[in-house]
């Protein structure tokens, strides 16, 4: 049982970051809108900007559960689902369209229809090699994470080739929508996303304590007669659908789950999920809304975060480790 002062300390940090998250997304809303707050002009303009919020409170949920939930089943800290290729597929998804299309293979990506789609393909890709190499006698998550990063790499290098063939102006716009950016979604995904979002995150939520015993490792979860691969198996599924609806949304974000899954064990100082999950999601909304307020208004970037994520998560990454001397 936790001590009255980790329970304290543990209500101290969501509470701050509870507040960062509302003040942040309240200021994306209202910072240069140009009508009083409170007005009915303001709220109609606040309208426009409110699919942005919802999309990163929806990348967030996807990448802090997806990210914790990853490194539990496979017993490592220091990895994150992107390794199985997610990224490298969307990528050479978008780039096979421009190379076969021209640019009106961007515009030929787009749409529910082709957001259902990638989605398909990126979860069907995923269970095809979670199925392959965790089945049979000698089916494990080490071989499983090798295959996953030989295959990732093989399809950045078929992008890579096919990048180097588009001209100067189609590679110019499939470079726009190879940056993780919270304009690349469409509101009009967001009701197939949020529901897949929304559903996967809570089976994995609801199925904490689950994941504190899979944390153990395979023998002491038999021992505790918990099946071990079914909810391997089952907890990857789920990991799927997350990474492949923030990833079919917003494009690519490598570092963005690593960075906040680090931060919430450092934050919550405790390996209990049902404690894990909420530190991690505010955390992942709290640098996702801040990165974007910061570009938007003071380096007028229009919504490009990755960048922002990768200098100062960077930093922020760096000085916990120099500070704690551990993961």
């Amino acid at each position: 049982m936790p001590t009255p002062r980790a329970r304290r300390r543990y209500l101290i940090i969501v509470t701050v970051l509870s507040l960062l998250a509302v003040g942040f997304a309240f200021g994306l809303l209202a910072w240069d809108n140009p009508m009083p707050v409170g007005s009915d002009g303001f709220w109609r303009i606040a309208e426009l900007r409110a699919t942005n919020v919802l999309v990163m409170a929806v990348v967030a949920i996807c990448q802090a559960v997806a990210t914790v939930s990853f490194q539990t089943v496979t017993n490592n800290r220091i990895i994150t689902p992107s390794i199985m290729g997610f990224e490298a597929l969307y990528v050479a998804i978008q780039t096979t369209a421009v190379y076969v299309l021209g640019v009106a293979g961007v515009l030929a990506v787009t749409g529910l229809s082709q957001f259902v789609l990638q989605i398909a393909l990126m979860v069907g890709f995923a269970m095809l090699l979670y199925g392959w190499l965790l089945s049979g006698r000698y089916g494990n998550l080490q071989v499983m994470l090798l295959i996953g990063i030989i295959i990732g790499g093989g399809l950045a290098s078929v992008s890579t080739f096919m990048q180097r063939l588009l001209t100067p102006s189609e590679f110019d716009v499939l470079a726009a929508r190879l940056f993780g950016n919270v304009s690349n979604a469409d509101a009009s995904y967001l009701p197939v996303a949020v529901p897949l979002c929304l559903g996967a995150a809570a089976l994995l939520v609801v199925g904490s304590r689950r994941l504190n015993i899979v944390a153990l490792g395979r023998d002491a979860s038999t021992g505790l007669g918990l099946n071990h691969r079914r909810e391997t198996m089952r907890v990857l599924f789920l990991v799927s659908v997350l990474m492949a609806v923030s990833t079919a949304l917003v494009g690519p974000m490598t570092f963005l789950g690593f960075l906040v899954a680090t931060l919430a064990y450092q934050f919550a100082d405790t390996h209990d999920h049902r404690h894990v999950f909420p530190v991690a999601v505010l955390t992942c909304f709290v640098v996702l809304s801040g990165a974007y307020f910061v570009m938007r208004n003071l380096f007028y970037a229009n919504g490009v975060v990755s960048i922002i994520i990768e200098f100062v998560g960077g930093l922020v990454f760096l000085f916990v480790i120099l500070r704690k001397g551990r993961l």
